[in-house]
């Protein structure tokens, strides 16, 4: 059973504006798509995320594999931005699959990191392997939506220049002043860390150092956990539940 596919949706857009559209929308270079799948995301104008996602050409059409439960309000924010641009966006019924194993025809690999093999947008879904998925996201790093990410994210904080999810050179879209100014005049105070964890504490509980909020501790696989964290807080030993908590490695932007 593939339970990935119902967690998944695909929006199909399409028209003869279609990847100008969308370059001036999305995080990423939509001329990538000519190379293979596109991780991108789609911010507000203050930088904050609103919804990432894969793109696929698929023809002189674009495949969009985002969370289901944000489908149907990012279908609606692209219409809004639309206006008279030769752009269509609707629901499908593709579903999604993903594998490490020997890739099915027609699938694509993970750009964000090697480790996470391939995924497949097709008509059916294949059947789910045993890859421990959570294992493999804290290993390489890698957020998710509803676990680490969420719409007070920034892209930087967590990870998405490293996870070929942003692109410097590819000119406006929507928050990229914000997500430049991070990039070119601060230092990151804030982010994406993998940390070790000695004791009972679940995803979603606050890490803190004598005393004082550090940070949120996220995907737990074993004893090493995803957390989002306060860099200058995140010295020695920290707490989250019954759990002492380390720092292992922070993740550059």
């Amino acid at each position: 059973m593939n339970t990935y596919a119902g967690k998944r949706r695909v929006l199909r857009l399409a028209g003869g504006d279609v990847r100008d559209f969308l370059q001036g929308l999305v995080s990423n270079d939509v001329a990538r798509l000519d190379r293979g799948l596109v991780y991108a995301a789609m911010l507000t104008p203050q930088g904050k995320l609103i919804a990432d996602f894969f793109l696929q050409a698929d023809g002189a059409d674009v495949l969009m594999d985002l969370p289901a439960e944000l489908a149907e309000g990012l279908a609606k924010r692209l219409t809004m931005y639309k206006l008279r641009a030769d752009v269509t966006i609707g629901p499908t019924d593709l579903a999604v699959s993903r594998g490490t194993g020997a890739a099915p025809a027609g699938a694509l690999p993970d750009p964000r990191d090697d480790r996470l093999g391939w995924r497949l947008i097709a008509p059916e879904a294949v059947e789910a392997d045993d890859t421990d998925w959570d294992a493999l996201h804290v290993a390489a790093m890698v957020p998710r939506w509803g676990r680490e990410l969420g719409p007070d994210s920034y892209l930087l904080e967590m990870g998405f220049e490293r996870l070929a999810g942003v692109d410097f050179r590819k000119g406006c879209y929507v928050g990229q002043e914000v997500t430049a100014r991070m990039k070119h005049k601060t230092e990151l105070r804030k982010g994406l860390a993998q940390v070790a964890v000695d004791g009972a504490a679940d995803p979603g509980s606050e890490i803190t150092a004598n005393g004082k909020p550090v940070g949120v501790l996220g995907t737990r696989a074993g004893d090493r956990a995803l957390a989002y964290l306060r860099f200058d807080r995140a010295r020695g030993e920290m707490q989250a539940g019954a759990a002492q908590v380390s720092l292992v490695a922070r993740g550059p932007g």
